[in-house]
């Protein structure tokens, strides 16, 4: 096996190339967030609770990344719900000691919480704090495995809360062997990245753009001999938790997108790991945005729904439903638009007389507004968010005439999404009508399309690059949608 070298490391500096990334993913959704934030107060428990998940989360798929353990995904989500407890461990859920890893974990979770002290009590970054963390996430871990002059694989003593003494490259398997930061340069380097991140802070640069070049910028120094990757994950979640939004929690069967949005982030091209952590922060809001609280007596359920009812009142509720409601017709108008032009095209390569494609669309005004109900409840449930039947909604339909009593259609609804007034999903599924039979008695069949939501904060109109993205998403809903009908048909 041939060896090839690639130095991952340059001199640390922030080069504009970060601000033209694209963050849109995130941007759809934060206002929404942002307003919803405003609920959350400190002892909310639902929040507290929430959080409290997240971090676990984040314990337990760190771990994994970094290939220090392997743990199932039911036991997993009993961790993450429950705690980390040991006695829910089984001999096959991991491949080392439970004790062992409950060590893992705790010294993981014992660290983000430390993160969030530090956000809290609004202490700087400081490197005397990076070392402190690194100690933390090592408490339970003694040895790493490394490569001696013989080629052989050797454990190798931690050195905690200390940064490298040799260098640490490590070689893929194809016998590529990835140059960082040499030791004697990464004090100034850590210096020089504390220094540019506090001069960026000042500027009006958006926050995942800052949180994601300090990340690549850490991972290129690599200033550890063991724990970069969980530190460089845990000072990006501090930068994040800072702008009230979310730890940085990668998931294992992200590891690939993540690795490569590094790497070509390390050729200068950081798009892709903007793109990356926005979809991250976009997964948690979502779920944020579902959280509900639960009362703990009946006063207190009368007394919430005392001021609920008195909120719909007033001044302030009024202004800000019109906003709502001038940005959802706005939406409304621009998803018949891009529905229309996306029929044209169809037409192109379809002509009418082969396949007749009509499209039709319905505005919360229209008296059709609310068909498909239990279609969208479905579709909600398995996409496992909350549907708002209370709130306006419509939808867009394509029809594909297979004849004249045969017909599919890929139904596209615009309602709205979880416990906030200001989020709307977009959802898809199939219908099948057919007529051939007996026409007083019709067969209709919902089929699942299988295609994950999209959300829309309605605290501002949408922007150009949300309706590129809207339109890049409907052409996929009618490619996997007319990919079904043709398997249907063959």
């Amino acid at each position: 096996m041939s060896e090839k070298n690639i130095s991952i490391w340059k001199p640390i500096e922030f080069k504009e190339t970060w601000l033209e990334t694209n963050t849109s993913s995130f941007d759809e959704l934060a206002d929404s967030w942002f307003e919803k934030r405003k609920d959350f107060n400190e002892g909310n428990k639902e929040y507290h609770d929430f959080l409290n998940k997240l971090k676990r989360q984040h314990a337990i798929e760190t771990g994994i990344i970094e290939k220090l353990y392997n743990l199932s995904e039911g036991i997993t989500q009993t961790l993450i719900k429950e705690g980390f407890v040991e006695s829910f461990i089984s001999h096959d859920d991991t491949n080392i000691p439970a004790n062992q890893l409950i060590g893992y974990l705790n010294s993981h979770f014992e660290a983000m919480d430390f993160v969030f002290d530090m956000v809290k009590n609004n202490r700087p970054l400081t490197k005397s704090f990076i070392l402190e963390l690194h100690q933390l996430i090592l408490k339970h871990q003694d040895y790493t495995v490394g490569i001696n002059s013989l080629e052989e694989t050797v454990k190798i003593k931690l050195l905690k809360g200390k940064f490298k003494e040799r260098p640490n490259n490590p070689r893929r398997d194809d016998g590529t062997i990835y140059e960082y930061c040499s030791p004697i340069h990464v004090e100034s380097e850590i210096d020089n990245l504390i220094k540019i991140y506090n001069e960026i802070e000042k500027k009006e640069i958006h926050p995942l753009v800052i949180a994601g070049w300090f990340h690549h910028a850490f991972t290129q120094i690599h200033p550890f001999q063991d724990g970069n990757g969980r530190i460089a994950r845990l000072l990006t979640s501090l930068i994040l938790i800072k702008y009230q939004l979310f730890p940085l929690n990668i998931l294992r069967n992200e590891k690939s997108i993540y690795i490569n949005a590094l790497e070509k982030a390390d050729s200068g091209f950081p798009n892709d790991l903007i793109k990356f952590f926005s979809n991250i922060q976009r997964r948690n809001i979502e779920s944020a945005l579902n959280i509900q609280k639960q009362p703990e007596s009946l006063k207190e359920v009368a007394s919430i729904f005392k001021e609920k009812v008195e909120s719909l009142t007033k001044k302030q509720k009024i202004e800000r439903e019109k906003i709502i409601t001038l940005n959802r017709n706005l939406l409304f108008k621009e998803v018949y638009k891009i529905i229309g032009e996306l029929q044209s095209e169809l037409f192109l390569t379809i002509p009418q007389e082969k396949a007749y494609i009509k499209a039709i669309s319905k505005k919360p005004s229209d008296k059709e507004y609310f068909y498909y109900t239990n279609q969208i409840i479905e579709y909600a449930n398995n996409q496992n968010y909350f549907f708002n039947k209370n709130l306006p909604r419509g939808w867009s339909r394509l029809s594909f005439f297979i004849s004249k009593e045969k017909r599919y259609d890929i139904v596209i609804s615009i309602h709205h999404f979880g416990y906030f007034d200001s989020v709307v999903a977009i959802g898809s599924f199939i219908e099948f009508i057919d007529k051939s039979y007996n026409r007083s008695n019709i067969i209709e069949q919902s089929i699942p399309l299988n295609v994950k939501h999209y959300t829309l904060s309605l605290e501002k109109e949408i922007t150009e690059r949300t309706k590129e993205n809207l339109k890049d998403y409907f052409s996929d809903i009618i490619k996997v949608g007319l990919s079904i009908i043709i398997n249907e048909l063959s």
